[in-house]
């Protein structure tokens, strides 16, 4: 009895040590895991101090994601923490916003599981969303003449109380089968229209986010002018706006069934005082698809055609997101490159425009919009025709 028990002790014993032993090797594996994947971290986050490989990876140079990752630092809502710092967090959320990557392949990337790549994305999503009201600015009733019309003759001083432009934009989105028919627009799966106004200086000034695809333009504008977080027009002032718009005496559209878009006029000069306004119409309000064409080519995951994997309400937060990022980024590094490369492509055509819906009204709001354009227009021509003499 006793040999038998001192047996099975000492076997017991043996059986413990081997336990622990495996324990050992399991922590030492996990800790080599855990330093060989640092180590790769470590090595991503160096290629975004080089200019070219910084740009080509998030969409910006090396300062501008410095100080982006200290402003976020600033709002605490994001932090660094004992396995990564912010500038991990922020560089994987840029890296799914400018090439429309997949959690999967960041897991890959960067060595960090699924739940943790979703987490640091809606964390950093919200911090760049919370910084609305410090990127996002309305003009006020005080505003001075955009330098864009100031140091124009063909602009100034006709267009002298014009604060921007606004326009509607379709992205993607995923929605249940009972849904679709609602956001389905002209092409043929579910989309978003959001309505935008950006100022001459290519910045958004405001974002209305969520209406369905089917909903039009007018519609979405008709919400944005009386929803607590409206659309404000300062006054005596007006936005430049399409034939998808009725005129107002706050949003001056172009004459109808005369040429209008600049390639029209490439050859051939304007002929009459509607064309001429049409002409100088369009080659201001064409300042807001140069915006929209620049962030949808800086931010790729707002212009794919493929079904996203968010839901409808982060898409709307995630173009939120890419609104007030391309804000930052126009104050700090505006990439004039991107920029000549949008203006070349919506010359020859390469960006689709917004297709609208012509609105017909003749309300009173109408008739003193008509009111002032045709008295601008008349004014236009007669300077045209006395400069050219």
């Amino acid at each position: 009895m006793l040999i038998a028990a001192m047996t099975a002790y000492v076997g017991y014993f043996f059986v413990l040590i081997h336990i622990e032993r495996c324990k050992n090797i399991i922590l030492e594996l996990r800790a080599e895991a855990r330093i060989e994947r640092e180590e790769v971290r470590d090595k991503l986050m160096r290629r975004l101090r080089d200019d070219v490989q910084c740009r080509n990876v998030i969409r910006m140079g090396p300062d501008a994601f410095r100080r982006l990752c200290a402003i976020l630092r600033g709002t605490y809502r994001l932090r660094d923490n004992q396995y990564s710092c912010v500038e991990e967090q922020v560089a994987k959320f840029l890296h799914v916003l400018s090439h429309n990557t997949r959690n999967r392949l960041l897991r890959f990337y960067f060595g960090r599981s699924l739940g943790t790549i979703s987490c640091h994305f809606h964390r950093v999503l919200r911090a760049i969303v919370s910084l609305e009201d410090r990127f996002l600015v309305q003009p006020s009733d005080d505003c001075e003449v955009p330098k864009e019309i100031l140091l124009k003759r063909r602009f100034n001083p006709y267009f002298e109380k014009c604060v921007g432009a606004i326009d509607g934009t379709h992205i993607r989105v995923k929605v249940p089968k009972n849904d679709a028919k609602r956001y389905r627009s002209r092409k043929q799966f579910p989309t978003m229209n959001i309505l935008v106004a950006c100022s001459f200086d290519m910045k958004f000034t405001y974002v209305l986010a969520g209406w369905e695809g089917s909903a039009h333009d007018s519609t979405v504008l008709q919400d944005a002018l009386h929803r607590d977080d409206k659309l404000k027009v300062p006054q005596g002032r007006y936005y430049l706006a399409d034939a998808g718009y009725a005129l107002s005496p706050s949003f001056l559209t172009p004459y109808r069934g005369v040429r209008y878009h600049l390639k029209e006029y490439s050859n051939n000069p304007p002929e009459d005082l509607k064309e001429l306004y049409n002409h100088r119409h369009s080659s201001l309000r064409n300042v807001v698809e140069r915006t929209i064409g620049v962030v949808k080519k800086r931010f790729p995951i707002i212009a794919s055609g493929n079904e996203p994997s968010y839901d409808v309400e982060t898409v709307s937060d995630i173009f939120f997101a890419c609104c007030v990022l391309h804000n930052f980024l126009m104050g700090v590094d505006p990439d004039e490159q991107l920029i000549a490369e949008v203006d070349n492509e919506l010359m020859h055509g390469e960006i689709e425009r917004n297709r609208h819906r012509p609105v017909v009204s003749r309300s009173e709001n109408y008739r003193e919009g008509e009111r002032i354009r045709d008295s601008m227009a008349l004014r236009m021509w007669g300077d045209y025709n006395q400069n050219a003499s």
